[in-house]
């Protein structure tokens, strides 16, 4: 079987390279480098050592997956025609270096045989240039792959790779959504006339801003300190409410059920709805917290009796997400909203085994409001085709329960009467539906009304030096029909 060697070339020249690998370089026939732009190749140069690159490829590939694909691809060639190569790569082979991950895959399948050599790694020259002797866990991240991996707050983070100011200002406005702007980093890089690494400490927003950014440009993002922390992230989130939980915290908090939260999930659910509708950027913030804070909550609880975790409903709702969306994430095609609609409802059936048009209607939740539940309901029925064939044809339903709700309260029947009103509600709803109006939203709409010429109605009492009690039902009518023209009420 044909093997490859790899060698990681550390992050410095010659003296960065372990013992092993400077004699698997110097005794071998050839070497292949994924790149010249490494300080050894002047050691190689100097020393008459034999050596091709593939910095040719990466002019050929149209992404860099192409290139790292077309080398990995082309040792494998040569391998099998000469037996055993040796392939070096900058840094260490087991991070960050996607020829060396494709060649470990080979490895797994049988096709190859490999041996690994390192040198002096990315972590071992960042940890000593800036003198930081990390008690958190550490992360390493190529700069190109970012967008790819969480950015652990609680921990080091060193990114990689930050060769321009193109992605130095990727880097930049990335990390600026997560720690700031004037969270303090540590920025490192390398000049001709220096052995090793040099570091300085720097704001974020100064990144793109350096001058001597190479393929050695990296940077150290030091964990958040908890004594000032300012910024949190989901780990911190479930440690406060384990904490909340515990015997030692909160006493409310400790006797919560999921029964006995789950007015406080509606209830935060409408105030997320309010944030939206008065475009209150702030307050939705708050809201949106406060929303998570439920479904934090209810894990915690779950997790406490074993049921599931917070693991499990991120889990459930990431698959949920792939498998509905196949136009996105597989080969199914979708043109617009409405067929996008089409595939997520399909899909949902086929999860939940619906197998008869009832069936679609009794999964309408009901702890939904009776207009949300009622509205959705009649879209189902819609679907199959049991509605009305025009707007005038519901109108008419509309007349006709109204008459029978008036007969009902003729004869002072409260029962019927009950039904009567319901009657009539379905029916507005189903008019609200085919004026394509929410009647939720449209009902909201009409109670802040409300409320704005009532508070008109009460400013005007105050003007008059009365109480709105002593109003007259006659100066109450004529205060609202002028807050029906006021320009500073809701109309």
């Amino acid at each position: 079987m044909c093997e490859i060697t790899i060698i990681g070339l550390g992050y410095r020249g010659y003296d960065s390279l372990t013992l092993s690998a400077a004699k698997a370089i110097e005794e071998a026939r050839k070497i292949y480098l994924r790149t010249k732009k490494h300080e050894v190749v002047d050691y190689l140069i100097e020393n008459k050592i034999d050596f091709d690159t593939y910095d040719y490829i990466y002019e050929k590939g149209e992404s860099f997956d192409d290139v790292y694909n077309m080398i990995a691809d082309d040792l494998i060639k040569k391998s099998l025609e000469q037996g055993k190569i040796v392939y070096c790569t900058p840094g260490n082979p087991m991070v960050s270096d996607k020829v060396s991950q494709l060649l470990l895959k080979k490895e797994a399948a049988g096709i190859i045989k490999l041996k690994l050599l390192g040198s002096v790694s990315i972590v071992d020259e960042v940890l000593r240039t800036t003198r930081r002797n990390s008690d958190n866990s550490l992360k390493i991240i190529n700069s190109l792959d970012i967008g790819n991996h969480y950015i652990d707050i609680n921990s080091d983070n060193i990114v990689t790779n930050i060769y321009d100011k193109i992605i130095a200002t990727e880097i930049k406005l990335y990390l600026s959504e997560i720690y700031g702007d004037e969270y303090k980093i540590y920025f490192l890089s390398k000049n001709k006339d220096e052995i090793s690494l040099t570091s300085a400490e720097i704001q974020i927003y100064e990144l793109d801003r350096m001058s001597d950014l190479n393929h050695l440009s990296c940077i150290l993002i030091p964990a958040i300190d908890i004594s000032a922390k300012k910024v949190y992230n989901l780990h911190d989130l479930l440690t406060i409410m384990e904490r909340l939980r515990s015997k030692d915290g909160c006493p409310w908090d400790m006797k919560q059920t999921h029964e006995s939260l789950r007015e406080y999930v509606l209830e935060e659910a409408y105030e997320v709805v309010e944030a939206i509708d008065n475009n209150d950027v702030d307050n939705l913030i708050e809201e949106l917290g406060d929303l998570l804070l439920q479904v934090i909550f209810h894990s915690q609880i779950a997790k406490e009796e074993g049921t599931f975790t917070l693991w499990d409903v991120m889990s459930n709702l990431a698959k949920k997400l792939v498998t509905r969306h196949p136009h996105v994430f597989s080969n199914q095609t979708a043109h617009n909203a409405k067929e996008v609609k089409q595939i997520w409802d399909s899909i949902k059936e086929k999860e939940k085994n619906i197998q008869s048009y009832t069936k679609k209607l009794e999964e309408v939740p009901k702890s939904l409001s009776a207009l949300i539940r009622s509205y959705k309901i009649q879209n189902k029925a819609a679907k199959v085709g049991f509605d009305w064939d025009s707007t005038d044809e519901v109108i008419s339903k509309v007349k006709e329960e109204l008459q029978e709700l008036e007969e009902a309260i003729e004869l002072k029947d409260k029962d019927s009467t009950s039904k009567e009103l319901g009657d009539l509600f379905f029916s507005v709803v189903n008019l609200s539906r085919f004026c394509d109006i929410n009647p939720e939203i449209a009902l909201l709409g009409t109670i802040d009304k409300f409320i704005y010429r009532f508070k008109f109605i009460e400013d005007e009492s105050k003007k008059m030096g009365k109480d709105m009690k002593e109003m007259s039902l006659s100066e109450m009518e004529k205060a609202w029909n002028t807050a029906k023209t006021h320009k500073n009420i809701k109309n």
